[in-house]
């Protein structure tokens, strides 16, 4: 919030007009920009659409409130509220632009605020757009103490975790506004009137929901690992050589953050899961970005609504942002059919790119996607990723591996069958249709009450058509592609679908 002001502090004393600060925090940005005024020497005058102006001006209406601060004579500030729902009124787009001339020469500056950013063309040049940023450590830590400490010295709660438990649980709390922070604190500190360790958890679980509810990300739990990843042991190994990418020993060393990493291969073939198995490896935060919601019908939503995204993943940096199928969310971004929805996936594809580029939080992207042809050609730009690795079909030892895997996944034990001469039958499979003929054999031995055999899934085997023989030209075509673009994310050669 401190840079934040000084940057306000220096758009005011250059006049700027007319500045849209976007947030839901309003009593968090009314503090601090009172505390601005005062610094400024300057009055602040705030207007809702419920009552309109604080204090001595008048103007009920949106329109009688912008012709107020236009006749104004004062030094100030004037903060307007919720204005976007009204800018599709040329009348008052119209007193905005008049606004913004009478502004330019006077020690006035108009501040529009709202959670939504929604800016007529008209006014695109006089608006200046500044995102209000999450409280960071320093401020989740001054509100934590603030609620903490006089309970405990009242004796009122039992503080009990060592000397990392604050430092832990403002982390827990990183990506939650002041209001749901200071919530989420008052919920697990009168729980049980203990404060410890056990109320990290808690606060991770409200987080999530939290999250969930912008509908635009959704928060993983830490499930799988890179053990229950067969194969792919040219990726484990470039994984495992960053696992403290993002230490201060790294940095120290002149090491940068990695961006990210590109999968692309055959479907099934375990892109998704490795994703998750990273989050577990590295022990970050695992989001997943759903493109198809980030869409939104009013122009300029969809933008916004990117954009919020993703200034939650950077409020929980360092963390993973996972988009999986990409080439599925923004299809059509370099053909003709871009154009399709107004040129809305392309401008929501053009922010994601920027910032894929310029980031400087420590943010990595996994992107795994399944088809070349739709992928965009920008995607695939030296510096938007760190490594772009191709999944193929598993070989005939990552298939045993697998049948291990999905066996022992099952609760029975491996050794107890013939894993070698099922990944040989298996040939062209990939992980995700081994997993399926596993569970297709347990299907055929539990109505007859009895336990799995070799037979059961040499059948479950035999009745499984592998995409690799219904898709085997797009797969070949798209290994061609791979061969000298992409590095392979296992160290061992692949079979050819059969047939090829």
């Amino acid at each position: 919030m401190d840079e934040l002001l000084r940057e306000l502090a220096l758009l005011i004393r250059a006049r700027y007009p007319i500045l849209y600060l976007v947030t839901w925090e309003e009593g968090r940005l009314d503090r601090a920009l009172r505390k601005l005024a005062a610094d400024l020497g300057k009055q602040i005058y705030r207007w809702r659409s419920s009552r309109g102006f604080d204090g001595p001006l008048k103007g009920d209406s949106p329109g009688a409130a912008l012709s107020e601060v236009i006749r104004s004579s004062e030094r100030a500030l004037f903060v307007l509220s919720d204005l976007h729902p009204f800018l599709d009124d040329p009348i008052l787009v119209r007193l905005l632009r008049d606004a913004a001339e009478a502004l330019k020469t006077s020690y006035k500056t108009l501040l529009l605020v709202s959670p939504v950013l929604r800016i007529p063309p008209e006014l695109e040049k006089d608006v200046t757009v500044i995102d209000v940023p999450l409280p960071g450590p320093e401020e989740l830590r001054r509100l934590l103490r603030e609620m903490v400490d006089p309970l405990a010295r009242k004796r009122a709660i039992e503080v009990d975790g060592g000397g990392d438990l604050e430092e832990r649980v403002v982390k827990a709390a990183l990506g939650l506004t002041e209001s749901e922070a200071a919530s989420v604190f008052a919920k697990v500190i009168v729980e049980d009137g203990v404060f410890n360790l056990d109320d990290i958890p808690r606060i991770l679980d409200e987080k999530r929901q939290i999250i969930r509810k912008t509908g635009l990300l959704e928060y993983y739990e830490h499930t799988e690992d890179l053990e229950s990843v067969g194969g792919l042991d040219a990726l484990k190994a470039w994984l495992a050589s960053r696992a403290e990418a993002f230490s201060e020993k790294a940095r120290d060393f002149g090491l940068p953050e990695p961006k990210g990493l590109l999968l692309l291969g055959v479907q099934g073939c375990g892109k998704s899961l490795s994703a998750k198995a990273i989050a577990s490896l590295w022990r970050l935060p695992l989001l997943r970005l759903d493109v198809g919601a980030v869409m939104n019908a009013y122009v300029g939503s969809s933008e916004e609504n990117m954009r919020r995204a993703i200034r939650i993943a950077e409020s929980l940096a360092p963390c993973i942002l996972w988009l999986d199928e990409i080439e599925k969310g923004f299809s059509g971004t370099g053909g003709r059919g871009g154009d399709a929805d107004g040129g809305t996936t392309r401008r929501v594809f053009a922010t994601f790119l920027t910032w894929l580029q310029e980031k400087t939080k420590p943010v990595f992207v996994i992107a795994t996607a399944n088809s070349i042809e739709d992928l965009p050609p920008e995607m695939l730009r030296k510096g938007r990723f760190d490594e772009i690795f191709f999944v193929d079909l598993p070989s005939e030892p990552e298939r045993r591996q697998i049948f291990d895997i999905h066996l022992r996944r099952r609760n029975r034990d491996p050794g107890s069958y013939d894993t070698a001469a099922l990944a040989a039958a298996g040939e062209g499979m990939s992980g995700a249709e081994i997993e399926a003929a596993v569970v297709e054999g347990l299907w055929k031995a539990f109505p007859e009450n009895r336990e799995l055999t070799q037979a059961d899934l040499e059948t479950a085997i035999r009745e499984t058509v592998p995409l690799s023989r219904t898709m085997a030209e797009a797969i070949e075509g798209l290994r061609d592609w791979a061969r000298h673009r992409a590095r392979p994310a296992s160290r061992r050669g692949s079979e050819a679908p059969p047939g090829r």
